[in-house]
């Protein structure tokens, strides 16, 4: 004889809680994708925004993505600075370059007939300190490129590696873009999703 054992009431809210939740951010997760030029909607397959959706459903993906835009964001700020001390830098090397071509052109006043040479000089320094300021300000933009891609890098790495869907290690810009919408979407949910 077999007995009957009733599914808790519980198990059966919590699941239909989790369901309507999943629905909810397929919902939004298509809303979303509807607003995104045409050639990124085509490379978002529905199965992809469903196991999206599914993965959205409890805190933790939520929780991962947070804690890379914090990353993102304390490291752009780090390379804001640097690039802003550069630049600080580059200018008081500038101002003491022209506190220098001041007192050797006033020397010049005693001796008129050096007038040409200090100002044959004088466009040398200047033109050397230009071009290391380029040199140094390209430099320092190409540290900043690489290390925002290796920023991408690692986060498309964790994101892979959390098994969030649409998400793998890539430099394609197309999937590059397309990873950047399904994070704004992550992010955007994130304040409205429903509880649960």
């Amino acid at each position: 004889m077999t007995t009957y054992t009733p599914t808790p009431i519980v198990e059966s809210s919590a699941k239909t809680e989790r369901q309507n939740k999943q629905y909810y951010l397929l919902n939004e997760l298509q809303r979303m994708a509807r607003d995104i030029p045409l050639k990124y909607q085509q490379r978002i397959p529905c199965t992809l925004l469903a196991s999206l959706a599914s993965s959205l459903v409890d805190d933790t993906v939520f929780e991962i993505v947070l804690h890379l835009k914090e990353i993102q964001q304390m490291t752009e700020r780090k390379l804001m600075e640097q690039r802003a001390n550069l630049t600080k830098t580059h200018k008081c090397n500038k101002l003491d370059l022209q506190k220098k071509q001041q007192d050797d052109l006033s020397g010049c006043v005693a001796r008129p007939h050096n007038l040409p040479l200090v100002k044959r000089k004088i466009d040398e320094e200047t033109r050397a300190l230009e071009a290391k300021i380029k040199e140094d300000i390209q430099a320092m933009d190409q540290r900043i490129l690489t290390e925002i891609d290796n920023c991408v890098n690692d986060q498309q790495g964790t994101l892979e590696k959390a098994g969030v869907p649409g998400f793998f290690q890539t430099t394609n810009p197309l999937d590059v873009k397309l990873q950047m919408y399904l994070l704004q979407f992550i992010h955007d949910l994130h304040g409205r999703r429903p509880s649960g």
